[in-house]
């Protein structure tokens, strides 16, 4: 008769790893050019903490902005809104909206919060915050450029990713303003859910 309480006891506690580190088990699951690969910690607009992770399941249309932009960030939103009005009802519903700041210093979750208001996000836009360091990881798989200016304005680019429900860039734009038709034939390439 073998002994089975080593080998139960192991599986026990590969179980019990795998659910202290959850994380873990996403991370296996992601293909290898997925930037829900990045480890990064966010807040969002009310004040629910989030990884990149957790957008998995649904296209994503990803930027970042700051909100005491008065020019190119407010266009960021429109345009965002534009290409999303563009898309079949169902399939619209479907994409979820990730804004991220690079001003975590001035962007708190209350400035979040009425902004989100005052450009009439409903609940598949999240506009999060995240430390510095972080804000700069997730430009950098964004492929967004910034800099802090002395004035404490920045000086920014202006792009929208598509990211699919597994986290792969399938297409970006720096078309502002406008519909990009490349952006709704990605998001509409993609099944939607449900």
């Amino acid at each position: 008769m073998t002994n089975t309480l080593p080998r139960r006891r192991e599986a026990l506690l590969s179980l019990a790893a795998l659910a202290a580190f959850p994380s873990l088990l996403q991370a296996a699951e992601l293909p290898a050019d997925s930037i829900y690969r990045l480890d990064a910690k966010l807040e969002d607009q009310d004040g629910r903490a989030l990884t990149l992770a957790s957008l998995q399941g649904a296209p994503v249309l990803a930027s970042m902005f700051y909100t005491g932009c008065s020019m190119v960030c407010p266009m960021i939103f429109e345009t965002v809104r534009a290409n999303l009005q563009a898309l079949p009802a169902r399939e619209r519903d479907a994409v979820r909206v990730l804004m991220v700041s690079f001003d975590p210093a001035r962007d708190t979750i209350a400035v979040l919060k009425k902004t989100a208001q005052q450009h009439d996000c409903d609940s598949r836009w999240t506009l999060a915050r995240c430390s510095e360091a972080t804000a700069r990881k997730v430009a950098a798989v964004l492929g967004i450029q910034y800099r802090n200016l002395a004035d404490g304005e920045f000086n920014h680019s202006s792009t929208i990713t598509v990211l699919d429900p597994r986290g792969r860039i399938v297409a970006k734009t720096g078309k502002m303003g406008e519909v990009d038709k490349a952006v709704v034939a990605a998001l509409r390439k993609m099944p939607p859910r449900g």
